[in-house]
């Protein structure tokens, strides 16, 4: 347990902050049960009134869920992920379009600001979620999918929009998996191609032509 025993005043504020830290890090991952109430108590050296108010205050934010009977799971690595997972729940259609509206900018800035370094980095990812594509594995797909998108943003440079859309990280992951179709062949599937090369070429028009274009396809596929 890498919590640490908690000092004087403002427990519950330190506990928070240590509990949040624990889950940001990925100590306690998205889907987990976190420890029982009693291991928690001991651990950082609070009363359990202390440790009640932490995890409902976490609830409160989005990053846990309290199931009765069941324990306490971890539902979001951030508030702002959280927000969106309660917002948005299954609904696909919601998430494809906010990734639109950032994805659209965040191609458009990356077709300037983006290094040689993230180029070959985004030209690595895709060559990989390409290759799981022909493969037909699906968790490398989505794992390589989500990991392209989440380096294309951040290539905006623009700190808030990457920030933004890191946020929604899990969000974006879900409507990658929940958008990959398993029953087309390879070269009936969502290509990022025209996107990498309207990257490379400086393009940020056709870059933002081509992630809209594919979000758009993907909307009216789940409309």
């Amino acid at each position: 347990m890498p919590l640490a025993t908690t000092r004087r005043a403002g427990l519950v504020d330190q506990v928070i902050e240590q509990m949040r830290a624990t889950i940001t890090s990925g100590e306690w991952p998205v889907g987990q049960r976190i420890p029982p109430e009693p291991e928690l108590v001991t651990a950082l050296g609070v009363g359990r009134n202390t440790v009640r108010e932490a995890v409902r205050a976490l609830s409160h934010a989005g990053l846990l869920e309290v199931r009765q009977g069941d324990g306490t799971f971890v539902r979001a690595t951030s508030e702002l992920s959280g927000a969106v997972r309660r917002m948005c729940g299954n609904e696909l259609r919601e998430v494809l379009q906010v990734r639109r509206t950032l994805e659209v900018e965040g191609a458009r800035l990356a077709a300037t600001h983006r290094t040689e370094a993230e180029l070959a980095t985004l030209t690595t990812l895709l060559a990989q979620r390409d290759g799981a594509l022909a493969a037909q594995d699906w968790d490398r797909v989505v794992e390589h999918d989500t990991a392209f998108h989440l380096l294309l943003v951040k290539s905006s440079h623009n700190t808030l929009l990457a920030e933004l859309y890191q946020g929604l990280s899990e969000a974006v992951r879900a409507s990658v998996a929940a958008s990959v179709d398993t029953s087309l062949p390879f070269h009936n599937q969502v290509s990022h191609t025209g996107l990498l090369d309207a990257v490379r070429a400086g393009d940020p028009a056709k870059a933002a032509a081509e992630a809209g274009g594919f979000l758009e396809e993907l909307l009216q596929k789940h409309g």
